[in-house]
């Protein structure tokens, strides 16, 4: 008897559980957009700035999986001509599975322009805040795919080492409007990013 109390208490509680997950899911289709975020035009210093290209390669920057991306690509080149005749130093960062070869040729890296290999947290694991250490690097400009992937999750740990963060947002492409859009929002609002963090566009940074 007290089994079978057990087992339809049980019941009702994980009947109410799904109701109330249920609930949620159906007012997430509720929520407004967020308001675009203000960007504003940054100035960085060349000696202590470092640009952090992320993934920009075949595998992850392609027409058929991330047309977004390539579509940015052109402004990343420009950008990145700019930072290398400013000295501004420059960093990669390749999937697992990529190399120095997979990088798309308009933002290839040189012989002398290092390129960690890791998932998300391009810090994990790899020797990128030893690079930017022995720079004396103090602020990271994140250009990288996938918004939500290595852009968010290595802007966030550059963060919590205790770098300023400048975000252009045309050169943090995702699959799609809303993963651009959730990622960007979340590093502007997030607890450990949002005191540090500037939202801006690649024309609108200058090099001193």
């Amino acid at each position: 008897m007290q089994f079978r109390i057990l087992a339809v208490a049980a019941a009702a509680a994980l009947s109410t559980l799904c109701s109330n997950a249920a609930n949620i899911v159906e007012e997430w289709a509720q929520v407004p957009a967020p308001a675009a975020p203000k960007l504003a035009a940054v100035s960085v210093t060349a000696s202590d700035t470092a640009l952090l290209l992320l993934d920009i390669e075949q595998a992850t920057c392609n027409q058929e999986g991330r047309p977004r991306c390539v579509a940015a690509v052109p402004a990343m080149a420009q950008f990145l001509d700019k930072a290398r005749k400013a000295r501004l130093p420059v960093f990669y960062s390749n999937t697992p599975r990529g190399s120095r070869e997979t990088m798309l040729p308009p933002v290839a890296p040189r012989d002398d322009e290092p390129i960690v290999k890791a998932s998300v947290n391009k810090f994990f694991g790899t020797k990128l805040e030893e690079h930017l250490k022995a720079r004396n690097i103090k602020t990271v400009i994140v250009c990288g795919t996938s918004a939500s992937g290595a852009a968010l999750h290595t802007a966030t740990a550059a963060a919590q080492y205790g770098y300023k963060l400048v975000l252009p947002v045309d050169c943090v492409p995702g699959a799609g409007l809303y993963e651009e859009q959730a990622a960007v929002w979340s590093l502007l609002n997030g607890p450990g990013t949002a005191r540090v963090i500037t939202a801006t566009t690649l024309d609108a940074i200058r090099i001193e």
